[in-house]
Formats: structure tokens, sequence, C-alpha cells
């Protein structure tokens, strides 16, 4: 069939990419508006005139903000930034990662990406502007007023690195335990040709699909009375399991687990049987032929499985709010709790910024892992 035929007609393609874009702004648009509010003071920020609230007078004549130059130099950097993660990042990793080992590349890579970012947009580009404003004249001049004392206050004064180290701790073990079951257990699924292990698919999906609040009301009272029932054993030194951050990660990946298992099993299924053969004609045992020839071929099935495991630990709000004490909350149900209290305007401009500091490790992690994710979706994650 010709490409003429299969053409789309130019109302189709109006319809279809206005709707597109359409569903982008209503979308984008709460995340962007809240992240402009972040940096006004309280009476830029909740101003009826969308106008004052995006330029922030108020802000701009009592504290300061951004020139002409500071923005489009700003945006410049940040968006070089962008298209060198998007771009050279993931062929630096694969190029240095010792022995393939492109796991460990990811980790040291990224953080060292992401450190030389932060350092260049807020210590060495502010210095370089401040030597530069004074010398543009008007171009110099604050046109947007701006500023970060409600950042600087949630992260240090109110300890949210606390809550960021937490949530950290959370995700990376409820990852780093779901993949590594996930993928023994999706491989070992999806080359057995029993029923069995289909209905053992079937009834984990059902648990996965029952509420967070049913699953966390048949723990909470083991959790909060586990020194007790554990005394027998460790005698006065019985740990409790309320408020643990490693108990939460055993919570989330038992609640957790199918999603993953499901997804990685149809990952497995993609990849033909005559590989496994042929590493084990090469000499390889089971578990050789799976680690040195079928993880690396499935590997972006591994990273998008992993990225919604992440997502899924990340922003869970009812388990680590009700198991979890303040000591070692997570973040998601720290910022309910700025919300949720009486507060002053300038405390619920801290809580929006708390909000806002949330969303730049999901915007990092679709960045860097774009192409992964991609090519990991059309691998077979949809299907059966």
């Amino acid at each position: 069939m010709s490409s003429a035929a299969l053409r789309q007609p130019m109302s189709l393609k109006i319809l279809s990419n206005g709707f597109l874009a359409f569903w982008c702004i209503v979308a984008a648009f709460p995340i962007a508006w809240i992240a402009v509010m972040s940096f006004k003071t309280p009476i830029d920020a909740f101003d009826s005139n969308p106008f004052r609230v995006i330029f922030g007078p108020h802000t701009r004549t009592n504290i300061g903000g951004l020139s002409l130059i500071d923005i489009v130099l700003g945006l410049a950097l940040a968006g070089m930034l962008v298209r060198q993660a998007i771009r050279w990042l993931p062929g630096k990793v694969v190029e240095y990662a010792p022995n393939g080992r492109t796991g460990i590349s990811w980790l040291v890579g990224g953080g060292a990406y992401a450190l030389v970012s932060l350092v260049l947009l807020v210590v060495v580009l502010p210095a370089v502007l401040g030597v530069l404003n004074p010398l543009l004249g008007p171009l110099g001049t604050s046109i947007v007023g701006l500023t970060t004392e409600h950042y600087e206050a949630v992260w240090i004064d109110r300890g949210f690195t606390r809550n960021f180290a937490n949530s950290m701790i959370v995700t990376s073990g409820v990852v780093l335990v779901s993949l590594t079951v996930g993928t023994l257990a999706g491989y070992g699924l999806a080359r057995a040709d029993s029923v069995i292990a289909f209905w053992l698919l079937v009834v984990a999906l059902v648990f996965r699909a029952l509420p967070h609040s049913v699953l966390v009301a048949g723990y909470l009272p083991y959790f909060i009375t586990s020194a007790e029932w554990l005394a027998p054993i460790f005698g006065d030194a019985a740990p409790t399991l309320y408020g643990k951050p490693w108990a939460i990660i055993a919570v989330l990946v038992a609640i957790n687990q199918p999603f993953t298992i499901w997804m990685l099993r149809s990952f497995f299924q993609n990849i033909p049987a005559e590989l496994d053969e042929a590493a084990r004609v090469d000499g390889c045992s089971h578990f050789g032929a799976f680690r040195r020839v079928i993880v690396p071929v499935m590997w972006p099935g591994v990273i998008t499985t992993g990225l919604f495991s992440f997502l899924l630990a990340y922003n869970d709000f009812l388990v680590t709010s009700l198991l979890l004490d303040a000591q070692n909350m997570t973040m998601v149900p720290a910022i309910a709790n700025m919300f949720n209290r009486e507060t002053t305007a300038s405390d619920e401009v801290q809580a929006i910024a708390a909000a806002v500091s949330i969303t730049a490790p999901l915007f990092v992690l679709v960045l860097v892992f774009q192409r992964q994710i991609v090519s990991g979706l059309t691998a077979g994650a949809v299907k059966g």
C-alpha cells in the first residue's frame, strides 16, 4: 500500500494535534502554575490578577528578580544540560561501564552529571550574571520578581532533606528488591509451560488490584504490636516494625511485586527461547545464561519496570503515612501534613515549594531514560 493512501487528511491532523496540544496544556498547567507561585512572596503568589502572579511586582520591588539576560542565559544553559543528558550522557555511560555493568555506571555517571548541572545552575550562572547585569543597563534590570526563600525555608529550616533521604531509602530499596525478585520470577514464569504458573499470575494480579487501605488495615495492628510478639525471640531488645523504613520497603514490595512480575514476564516472553539454548550449548549454566545473555537483551524492559516501581513507591501516600512515624516520614505524606495544618500564607507557599521540589527527580528520570522507556514499552510490556 502506498504512503499516499496511508496519509492522514489535514482535518484529522489538525484535530488530533489540537487535542494533543490542549491535553498537554491542561496537564502541565497546574505544575507550571504552582512552580511560578513558589518563587513569589505570598502577596504576589495569591494575587487574583494572574499577571501579578507571573511578574511578581511586590517580589521584584522588595527582594529582586530576573532580568532579560538572566532569563535568556538561564534557559539556554538549562536547555543545553537537558540536551546533553538525553543525547550525550547515555552513550558515555555505556562506553565507560566497567565490564558492561551499566547499572553502576548509571549511578556514578548520572550522579556526577546531576551534581555538575546543579553547580552550573546554582553557583556558576548566578556568579556570572552578577557581573554581567550591572554592565548591561536595561537588559540587566529585573523584570520578573523571584525569590528562593521558600525553598530555603523548606529544605533548611524545616528539615525537608530528612524526608527526601527517607524517600530515597524507601524507593531505592523497593526498586532493588522488586527488580531482583521480579526478573527471576518473571523469567521463570515466562519459560514455564505449566498452567499453575498462569494461575499464580492471576492470583498475584488480583492481590495487586486490592485497595491499599485493605492491605494496610491488615498490616497496621502487627506493626504497632510487633515489639510484643517479637519479645520471646529478642527479649527486651525486640525491635518494632512501626516507623521503620526497611519494614515499609517490605510492605511496598509485597503490594507492587505482582505488577513487576507481570511486566517482566511479558518482556521475557518476547525473547526467543533459542537464546537460552544457545547459551547452554556454549557452556553457560541456567543462571549464567540468564545473567549473561537474557538480561542484557531485555535491559530496556528492566529500566522501564524499575521506573514504574520507583513511581509506585515514590508517590505512595497511604502506606507511608500510616506505617511511618514523623521522624522517618517520606516526602509525600510530609507535604500533605504541611497543607493540612493551619498555616499562614508564607507556610502555604512553602508547602507549594515542597510540592514542586518532589517533581524534579521524576523529570530527571524520564529525561535521562526516555530512550530506554520507549524501547521497553514497544518491546512487549503491554503483551498479555
